[in-house]
């Protein structure tokens, strides 16, 4: 009966320390691998977002141009481009260039213009087959851009003094069609400063508007297309004289 109890014991005591060395071992195990969380897909959601672009409002036509609208050969200018890269100069450097360009920018001169209009009656119109006799006895020259200019020589050199041009668009004139052309108006301009004397060229302006005037039986309007008076004369001398200064 003891050996029997005995040995009962001994297969207990096998059993109880395999069973702690395996724990154990599993236990290191665990330990010693890493652990690999789980790492879910995150699925972005895709939106589609709508832009609705602005109706484009169509441009009404003019009757009547204005001179900003008109461009003239003689007296544009080509504007460099302007690049939108941005290059980092050095202190001194800069300076010196601002320094080269204030002298530049004080030597822009402010413009202006003197603008006589010539309106014909309501219902009556200048005929261009009367009309180009009329400018050509004045002195204009016919002008690419499709303008009569009035130049410092009748014969149609030197720089221009004023210009001529239709009051309603487009604002020229075709010259291989005068005979079919006709006009409510016309519009006598010059730019200021003038080159050469400017109260002589206003004066020329002024007389070939009474001429023309009294020509067709228009009316001469100031640039405020009111009736012109003595008083607009003057102005215009004063606005003149400013520029000749």
């Amino acid at each position: 009966m003891a050996e029997e109890l005995r040995w009962a014991l001994i297969v207990i005591s096998v059993f109880v320390i395999g069973g702690l060395l395996i724990h154990g071992l599993w236990s290191v195990r665990k330990k010693d691998s890493p652990d690999t969380p789980s790492v879910e897909r995150v699925e972005p959601n895709e939106t589609t977002s709508e832009v609705q672009e602005p109706a484009t409002a169509k441009s009404q036509e003019r009757d009547e141009p204005e001179f900003g609208d008109l461009s003239f050969s003689a007296e544009s200018h080509d504007e460099p481009a302007v690049s939108e890269e941005v290059v980092e100069e050095p202190e001194a450097e800069t300076q010196q260039q601002d320094a080269e360009e204030e002298p530049a920018a004080d030597a822009q001169v402010p413009t202006d213009f003197i603008i006589v209009h010539l309106q014909m009656p309501e219902g009556l119109t200048m005929d261009g087959s009367q009309l180009l006799p009329a400018v050509n006895m004045l002195g204009f020259k016919y002008s690419e851009e499709g303008f009569f200019n009035r130049h410092l020589d009748p014969a149609g050199t030197g720089p221009v003094l004023f210009r001529l041009v239709n009051m309603y668009n487009p604002g020229t004139f075709d010259i291989d069609n005068m005979e079919q052309f006709s006009t409510a108006g016309v519009s006598l301009f010059m730019t200021l400063p003038c080159d050469g004397d400017g109260l002589s060229a206003f004066n020329m302006l002024h007389s070939a508007a009474k001429k023309l005037a009294d020509e067709f039986g228009a009316t001469i309007l100031d640039s405020n297309r009111e009736e012109m008076t003595v008083e607009s004369v003057r102005e215009y001398v004063e606005k003149v004289r400013s520029f000749s200064a």
